[in-house]
């Protein structure tokens, strides 16, 4: 069986570089930036719509694969909530000498608190490390989804997208 998004339902890396979503690697040096992991041609749009900075841009026909352009984005995370697919993440590699934080979409009960000491998972949903909850956003703008940041150490960036679901 091969790896991918068609055979296992998770982006390959090799998927992910390639797409023109996903960041190159010196864009990461800049601070906090938007990665997106969309490597499917569906109709979608809603990140371009959310990007107040134009660095998302689906265009026509509408079931291109967003490109993202670096250069504009701002990490501020607002696309994240409006992905349906739960494909939109914030990078912040090297926040501090031992972490890196990971800012993702979160739907499920009950949701952490800032302080938190919980386990981050990779894209397939397996432990990968202990992760801290820096930052849970709930704004009304965001239709009831939860955005929520964790800080992780540093080897796990490239792997962590998610939190363990509570029990």
């Amino acid at each position: 069986m091969s790896e991918g998004v068609a055979s296992t339902g998770i982006p390959s890396y090799e998927e992910l570089s390639s797409s023109p979503g996903y960041p190159q690697q010196g864009d990461f040096d800049r601070g906090p930036i938007g990665v997106i992991e969309c490597v499917q041609e569906i109709p979608c749009n809603p990140c371009e719509l959310a990007c107040r900075q134009g660095a998302i841009i689906v265009g026509e026909p509408i079931t291109n694969l967003p490109r993202f352009d670096a250069g504009q984005c701002t990490g501020c995370g607002l696309c994240i909530a409006d992905c349906p697919g739960q494909a939109i993440f914030v990078i912040h590699k090297d926040y501090s000498e031992d972490e890196s934080l990971v800012t993702f979409p979160f739907e499920y009960v009950p949701c952490p608190s800032k302080g938190d000491q919980v386990r981050a998972v990779n894209r397939a949903g397996e432990i990968a490390c202990s992760a801290r909850v820096v930052k849970v956003l709930m704004p009304r703008t965001f239709d009831r989804t939860v955005v929520i940041t964790i800080a992780i150490p540093n080897a796990f960036v490239d792997e962590v997208r998610g939190i363990e679901r509570p029990r």
